[in-house]
């Protein structure tokens, strides 16, 4: 299978799955509830599944998602990405280079790339093609709490220079997110913010006055 062509949102709620999602059924009725509340990209991320299990998790998402017109892209996996049709997939530091994911997954899949706190990495990663960039822990995170915290000031900085979209990360909420867009990120990735508090799409749809 070859990845779907979606075109990248710039602007928007970007939902990242969180470990303790349930079985598959529930995981899917999770992530279609925050895409209903407005999320216009999903993450399927999981770092403690066995291999087998995220294969059937990760397609089941992308079959869902896409037939609600939302991307599915894969954490950290090209190969899952690519076994699974998913519309692309997020790099972090450790897993390989961009140009090896772009030749497997084609010119049409979305690949965004963890940029942590350095606008440095960032202008390498879109010189290298990346489709978004993403910046974070902007705020204290309970999924990392040891993460490395990226000042805003940042974010701006990317904005004012990088063409591609960006994407803030990490202890995001309806109460702090106005300011993150303000800074200049474009999309707001945010896992507990979505699926710790009951109903996901009304969690969701709390994020849309900061892109209003």
């Amino acid at each position: 299978m070859t990845p779907s062509s979606f075109t990248l949102p710039r602007r928007g709620l970007y939902a990242l799955t969180p470990d303790d999602a349930g079985d598959i059924d529930t995981l899917v009725a999770r992530v279609l509830a925050v895409v209903a509340g407005g999320a216009a990209l999903v993450q399927y991320r999981d770092k403690s599944a066995p291999d087998a299990e995220r294969r059937s998790r990760a397609a089941a998402l992308v079959q869902a998602c896409h037939a609600a017109g939302v991307p599915l892209i894969v954490n950290d996996s090209v190969t899952l990405a690519a076994v699974t049709g998913a519309a692309g997939v997020h790099l972090g530091r450790d897993d390989g280079p961009l140009a090896d994911a772009r030749a497997a997954l084609g010119n049409r899949a979305i690949i965004g790339v963890s940029c942590y706190d350095s606008l440095a990495r960032a202008r390498d990663a879109v010189a290298a093609g990346a489709d978004y960039v993403a910046f974070g822990s902007v705020y204290p995170s309970a999924t990392k709490p040891g993460a490395v915290r990226c000042p805003l000031e940042v974010i701006a900085a990317a904005r004012a220079e990088l063409p591609v979209p960006i994407v803030a990360i990490g202890g995001i909420t309806p109460e702090n997110a106005s300011a993150v867009v303000a800074a200049g990120a474009g999309l707001l990735a945010v896992i507990g913010a979505l699926f710790e508090r009951g109903d996901g799409a009304a969690a969701a749809r709390a994020f849309a006055p900061a892109f209003t």
